[in-house]
């Protein structure tokens, strides 16, 4: 049985960039497991350490040879390789020099010459170097740095290098460092080096030290913390995933603590507060019950102090400027209207070819208006969203913090006296932010949510600036997909076709014919048909479902939620046991309609009872006849599920007149009204969707 033993790297190096820490880690992992596993060396399980001043991996029970491989090669057939007196042929000789040994040497008892090569397996010793080298040379670095006077780059200066496989030294020397067992704790709590005896008790002899290695376990150490210490200040503690780990980065030996800032303070809007709390001090900030911010905050020290207090005054003096700035914005914008703004917004530009953001504004707000109206909401409030819209961009706190566009205006609003729905759609307007992100709450909101991202499609499309590739500078497939997300999930009933021609018509002489009108309402359709297509696909729906609703026409133009409905309908229809005759049946009879045998014309498609010959013929026909009747009032409703299951109920009369019935009789009166019938049985399932391509 093969030896085993532990092995160890660690790469000491100077801080490493907090936001990149765990991913580098990760990647550090998997590209030493791949060169483990390429070299044939077994292992039990590998692990990776991540902390400020070094990246590590812990590999289990790690082979200590590769096992003994073989390399066989075919040559010749042995009938061509000997000429009729025995003598090796050239092709013989070729095929001796090329595996480096002589003709003698070959396997000659099979058809073919054969060369078998044993390989004996290398010392786990002499590959790892490699394997770690080439790992590290394959971290997922944009920018790497060089030092001194070397040619060597990383991510960060190198310090040291730890490379141990049992308790033995594999000598080598990586990224500018020779290989030891001597690393290093703490910067202040342990700055002498610590020696790993072997790969087992790395992470604890560091822990001795003053650090915790393992980025899972300080995480964890963090979290836990913050929670505690903000359950003892009667609230919880906001904690975003990238936040935690950034802070879990940016230490080695987590001491969370406690901080306070002035009340007068939350007078702010809180979400400029949380923002510069967060992204510039990297602080935890803390909620009561009702979801108001506390005037307290987490910081998350690197070591234990003997005074915390001057630890945590240092932060309360650091983070009170920044909260001061904030608060000084926000006075200085409420001095003067949320609307004034679009007097300097007239002279800002949303696109060169498309005019200012105040144009952009004015026509959102018609716009929006025009769209509350089919949504159920409020034409005037609408407009007066649209109009303010745009207002916060030119505002002193938006300027300093661009991330609070739609939330400042919403607090300046509210200042003005404007109505909830009115201040509310000033933020709303930006939703959904991203993939699966919140969507608006209110019809005001929805409706200028809509009107902005239809303006810009619009605009952008109009000009000719299309995305391409992983190009989408205005990131138009994320408006697409935020109109889709909203009228499907909100349930709106909104005519996009209308939408787009009403923002075309906006835009005045810019788009001036209508075979110009057209080819862009054109495009704008098969673009949001692409980003529906895409929803469907990451929803799991089979791609059949989505190309039956298709050829309904102009569903996706009229209401992206009659498409939706429609694409439900066909996913429960598949589920059904009598679905796939349904689909086979109406295959049949989309074959036979459209092939040249057809006698019936679009004008002339109506089938005759008189006509009916068979008892099977005439069962259809009146189950088509008490189906259409119990159908129409379930189209008019939208309940196309309760459609295709009406449906479905005459799937015996459809299995049995194909069985019983000769569909090209000799009578031309008698085929054509069977050919009518099946036309009927087709307009029965074609109002929801195109079945018979679900086959």
């Amino acid at each position: 049985m093969m030896q085993a033993k532990d092995f160890l790297v660690e790469l000491g190096t100077e801080e490493l960039p907090p936001k990149a820490l765990k991913k580098l880690a990760g990647a550090f992992l998997t590209g030493v497991e791949k060169g483990l596993k390429e070299a044939g060396l077994s292992y039990s399980a590998a692990r990776y350490f991540a902390a400020p001043r070094r990246l590590a991996i812990q590999v289990d029970q790690l082979a200590t040879q590769q096992p003994d491989r073989s390399n066989q090669m075919d040559g010749p057939p042995v009938q061509a390789a000997f000429d009729a007196d025995g003598n090796p042929t050239k092709a013989a000789e070729g095929f001796a020099r090329k595996c480096g040994v002589s003709v003698a040497e070959l396997d000659q008892t099979g058809p073919k010459l054969r060369f078998v090569q044993s390989i004996p397996g290398q010392p786990a010793t002499e590959l790892l170097p490699g394997i770690v080298d080439a790992a590290l040379a394959a971290l997922p670095i944009p920018k790497r740095m060089r030092w001194a006077d070397r040619k060597i780059e990383f991510v960060r200066p190198t310090q040291w290098l730890v490379m141990l496989f049992g308790e033995q030294v594999i000598p080598c020397e990586i990224l500018a460092q020779t290989a030891g067992n001597q690393s290093r704790g703490h910067r202040f709590h342990h700055p002498d080096s610590v020696t790993i005896s072997s790969p087992a008790a790395y992470a604890e002899t560091l822990r001795k030290a003053y650090v915790v290695a393992d980025f899972a376990e300080r995480r964890e150490l963090i979290s836990q913390r913050v929670a505690e210490l903000a359950a003892e200040q009667q609230g919880t503690a906001i904690v975003p995933a990238d936040l935690l780990d950034e802070v879990t980065s940016l230490v080695e030996w987590p001491v969370p603590l406690v901080c306070s800032f002035e009340e007068r303070f939350l007078d702010v809007p809180q979400e400029a507060l949380i923002s510069t709390m967060q992204d510039n001090q990297k602080y935890f900030c803390l909620l009561d019950a009702k979801g108001k911010l506390l005037p307290r905050f987490i910081t998350v020290s690197n070591l234990e102090s003997k005074d915390p207090r001057q630890i945590i005054e240092g932060n309360e003096k650091v983070v009170r400027p920044r909260l001061t700035d904030a608060e000084f914005f926000f006075k200085q914008d409420k001095k003067q209207p949320l609307e004034s703004h679009n007097t300097r917004l007239a002279n800002v530009v949303f696109q060169a070819e498309l005019g200012s953001v105040f144009d952009k504004a004015t026509r959102v707000s018609t716009l929006a208006g025009f769209i509350a109206e089919q949504i159920g909401g409020d034409n005037a409030n609408a407009q007066r969203a649209g109009l303010l819209s745009k207002c916060d961009l030119s505002t002193e706190m938006v300027g300093e913090f661009p991330e609070l566009q739609g939330i400042a205006g919403y607090y300046y609003a509210k200042h003005d006296g404007e109505a909830e729905d009115v201040a509310l759609a000033l933020n709303e307007q930006y939703m959904p932010r991203g993939a699966g992100a919140e969507l608006p709450t209110t019809l005001t909101g929805a409706a200028v949510a809509l009107a902005d991202k239809i303006d810009t499609l619009v605009g952008i499309f109009g000009i000719g600036m299309l995305p391409t590739g992983s190009k989408d500078p205005y990131a138009l497939r994320r408006a697409a997909l935020g109109v889709l997300r909203i009228l499907i999930e909100k349930d709106y009933k909104l005519s996009l076709l209308d939408a787009i021609y009403k923002s075309i018509n906006l835009y005045g002489d810019k788009f001036k014919s209508e075979g110009e009108t057209y080819e862009l309402y054109q495009l704008l359709n098969k673009f949001f048909l692409d980003r529906l297509r895409v929803r469907y696909s990451e929803q799991g729906i089979d791609h059949r479902v989505f190309n039956s609703v298709l050829p309904t026409g102009a569903a996706i133009a009229l209401s992206p939620r009659d498409f939706d409905r429609r694409v439900k309908a066909v996913t429960a229809f598949l589920k059904l046991p009598e679905a796939s005759a349904l689909v086979a049946a109406n295959k049949r009879a989309a074959n036979m309609i459209n092939s040249e045998d057809n006698p019936i014309s679009a004008n002339n498609s109506n089938d005759d009872p008189a006509l009916y010959l068979e008892p099977a013929e005439k069962d259809l026909g009146e189950a088509l006849d008490a189906a259409h009747r119990d159908i129409t009032p379930l189209y008019n409703k939208e309940e196309y599920v309760e459609v295709l299951l009406r449906a479905s109920a005459i799937h015996q009369e459809v299995n049995s007149f194909f069985e019983k019935v000769l569909v090209n009789a000799d009578d031309p009166a008698i085929k054509a009204n069977r050919y009518a019938l099946l036309a009927r049985l087709r307009g029965l399932f074609l109002g929801v969707a195109d079945i018979s391509l679900l086959g």
